[in-house]
C-alpha cells in the first residue's frame, strides 16, 4: 500500500510544491486545510454577484436613458457611460483571473483551491451579454466557494438556481405551457437547465432518467428567474401549475415555489447515480483519466453513507491507497500549469494581477488560449475535457514551451538558479535527465523554462 506522500499532496491535491509554503504532514492536515475562514479569498479579493449586480442595474437604467433619448445629448451620454461600464467589467474580469492565479500561488490552503476549480468547472456557466459576460468570477465567489466541504445538495441547489447558471441555460423565460404567461403566448418551455441538472450535475450521462423526467422537472423549474434589481427571483406567473413526477417521485400540487425545486434538488443530489458520478469524476480529475475501480467505489460510498457530505468524500478519496500511487498522473491543465508554475517560481503577486490591461493579456490570457484555455469561455456547459489528449497537441505543448522559457522571466525579473529550482519544482520526482537541463541550461531563463516544460513538471 502506497504510504501518504506529501510532495504528492502537494502536486497531485494541491497547487504544486512552493518554497514558500511547506506541504501537510500527513492526509488529515490536508484535509484540515479545508476548516476556517477562506483566508486566501479575503487576501486576493474577488467581487461577489450581489455587488457585480448593483453595476447591471446601472448599465440597464443607460440603457433606459439611450432607448428614450434617441437623437440627443442624452442618448450619447449613456452610450458613453454604457461603453465605460463594459470597459471597467473587463478589466475587472482580468484583475479576477489574476487574483485567482495569487490564490493558487500563495495559498497555505492549497486543497481548497484545486476544489474551487473542480466544483466551478462542474458547475460551467459563461456570461451571454453585456455585462453578464464577466460574472462568472462572481458568481463561483457567491455560489461555490462556500460550499467547497459542505453537503453537495446545498453546492447544487447554490449553483443551479443562481442567476448566472439561470441565464446561461436560457431558464430565465421558461414559462410553464398552462402558466398565466404561458396561456398569454408569453415565453415557453426551455428544458436547457433540466437536462444539464440531471446529466452533468447530478445523475450523469446515461443515468437512470428518461425525455419524460427531463421535462417534467423542466416543468417543476418554471418560474425560477432573475432580475437586476433583486436578484434570483421565483415567479408564480411562469410557474406551471399541478404536480410533476421525477424518478417516480410526485412534486409541487401547492402553491409553486422554491421549496419544490429545492426538494427535487435534493432528491436528485442523494440519488445513488449520482454518487457514481461524482466519484469518478473526482477521481478522473485528481488522480487518473483511468481511476481505479475501488478508489471511485470508496467515493461514492462515503457520498451515499454521508448524505452527500463532500468531506466524507474528499477523506475517502485521500484516504485510499490508489490516490498515492507514484506512477505520475493527468496532464495539468493549462491554468493548472501556469498556476502551479508561479507557485514554484514564488512569484509575488503584484508582478502579474498589477499588470497592465495590455501586458497581462499578452502573458497570461492568450498563452492560456494557445495552450487550449479560453478563460471564462467554455464550448459547453460540460466544462473543460478531463483526458490528457485535450491538452497534449502540438500547438499547446509548444505554447507551455513559450511561456515557460519566455514569460517568467519578464514578470520575476530575476529567477532562481536552475539548479536549485530544479528540487524547489519537482523536489524526489527530478529525473536525471532534468537535473542535467538544469546544470547544463546556458542561462538561467532557459534553465528554468526547461524545467517547467519538462514532462516531470507537467502532470500531477
Amino acid at each position: 500500500m502506497p504510504p501518504f506522500d506529501p510532495l504528492l499532496a502537494d502536486i497531485r491535491f494541491g497547487c504544486g510544491l512552493s518554497p514558500l509554503i511547506p506541504p501537510p504532514a500527513d492526509a488529515e492536515a490536508l484535509l484540515a486545510t479545508l476548516n476556517g475562514p477562506d483566508l486566501a479569498a479575503q487576501r486576493f479579493a474577488i467581487e461577489p454577484f450581489d455587488t457585480f449586480r448593483q453595476r447591471i442595474v446601472l448599465f440597464n437604467e443607460q440603457g433606459r436613458i439611450r432607448r428614450a433619448n434617441r437623437g440627443t445629448d442624452r442618448e450619447m451620454a449613456a452610450k458613453k457611460a454604457m461603453q465605460v461600464m463594459n470597459r471597467q467589467a473587463r478589466r475587472a474580469q482580468m484583475t479576477w483571473l489574476g487574483q485567482t492565479l495569487a490564490r493558487r500561488g500563495m495559498t497555505a490552503a492549497p486543497l481548497r483551491e484545486r476544489l474551487a476549480g473542480f466544483w466551478a468547472d462542474h458547475f460551467t456557466t459563461s456570461g451571454k451579454a453585456a455585462l453578464m459576460r464577466r460574472a462568472v468570477s462572481p458568481y463561483v465567489e457567491e455560489a461555490i466557494r462556500p460550499h467547497l466541504s459542505g453537503r453537495f445538495e446545498d453546492l447544487l441547489i447554490a449553483a443551479v438556481t443562481h442567476p448566472v447558471m439561470v441565464i446561461y441555460l436560457d431558464q430565465r423565460g421558461s414559462a410553464g405551457p398552462h402558466s398565466p404567461r404561458g396561456k398569454k403566448g408569453k415565453g415557453g418551455l426551455n428544458e436547457n437547465l433540466a437536462r444539464e441538472i440531471m446529466e452533468l450535475h447530478t445523475l450523469g450521462v446515461g443515468g437512470p432518467y428518461t425525455q419524460t423526467d427531463v421535462r417534467e422537472l423542466a416543468e417543476l423549474l418554471t418560474g425560477l428567474t432573475f432580475r437586476p434589481t433583486v436578484g434570483r427571483l421565483f415567479r408564480k406567473d411562469m410557474a406551471e401549475p399541478g404536480r410533476e413526477t421525477v424518478l417516480g417521485r410526485s412534486y409541487g400540487g401547492r402553491a409553486p415555489g422554491l421549496d419544490d425545486i429545492q426538494a427535487v434538488l435534493r432528491d436528485l443530489a442523494r440519488h445513488p447515480a449520482t454518487a457514481r458520478h461524482l466519484a469518478r469524476k473526482l477521481a478522473v480529475h485528481f488522480v487518473s483519466d483511468t481511476p481505479d475501480p475501488g478508489l471511485v467505489g470508496a467515493i461514492e460510498a462515503a457520498f451515499l453513507d454521508s448524505g452527500t457530505d463532500l468531506r466524507a468524500g474528499y477523506a475517502a478519496m485521500l484516504g485510499h491507497p490508489a490516490a498515492w500511487s507514484p506512477v505520475p498522473g493527468n496532464v495539468k491543465p493549462p491554468f493548472d500549469f501556469i498556476a502551479s508554475a508561479l507557485r514554484a517560481l514564488a512569484m509575488p503577486p503584484e508582478a502579474y494581477v498589477a499588470l497592465k490591461e495590455k501586458a497581462f493579456r499578452q502573458h497570461i490570457q492568450y498563452p492560456l488560449r494557445l495552450m487550449g484555455h479560453i478563460w471564462e469561455k467554455p464550448v459547453g456547459p460540460d466544462g473543460l475535457p478531463e483526458a490528457d489528449s485535450a491538452w497534449i497537441s502540438p500547438q499547446g505543448l509548444a505554447a507551455r514551451l513559450q511561456w515557460s522559457v519566455s514569460v517568467p522571466q519578464i514578470l520575476a525579473g530575476a529567477l532562481p538558479d536552475p539548479r536549485d529550482f530544479v528540487d524547489t519544482a519537482l523536489g524526489a520526482r527530478a529525473t536525471p535527465a532534468v537535473q542535467f537541463a538544469a546544470r547544463a541550461a546556458e542561462s538561467r531563463a532557459d534553465g528554468v523554462g526547461l524545467i517547467l516544460a519538462s514532462p516531470a513538471f507537467q502532470r500531477t
